[in-house]
């Protein structure tokens, strides 16, 4: 495995923009980058394992069963019940 790190502040402009575009955010000056190659023939380790997590409590399955429509409605209303701005008159 390969590692790279860069501090933001050290990035010219055109880097910091390619960057921001990987991350979909602005970057701060006080961040650093760490970026690691791995091949995909390597054996992935356990602890990086794709596999479904034993002890995952039901109440974490939420959208499981749910078509695409249905999560985008229940998300819908969870982002709407999420907005607590209230207004003061």
């Amino acid at each position: 495995m390969e590692a790279v790190t860069r501090n933001v502040r050290d990035l010219d402009e055109s880097d910091r923009s390619v960057m921001e575009r990987v991350f979909g955010h602005q970057l701060r000056e006080t961040q650093t980058i760490v970026l690691n190659l791995v091949n995909i023939d390597r054996n992935i380790p356990n602890s990086v394992s794709s596999s479904p997590m034993p002890d995952v409590p039901d109440y974490w399955k939420i959208y499981d069963g749910l078509s695409d429509e249905e999560i985008d409605k229940l998300d819908g209303e969870i982002r709407q019940r999420a907005n607590l701005t209230r207004h003061f008159e």
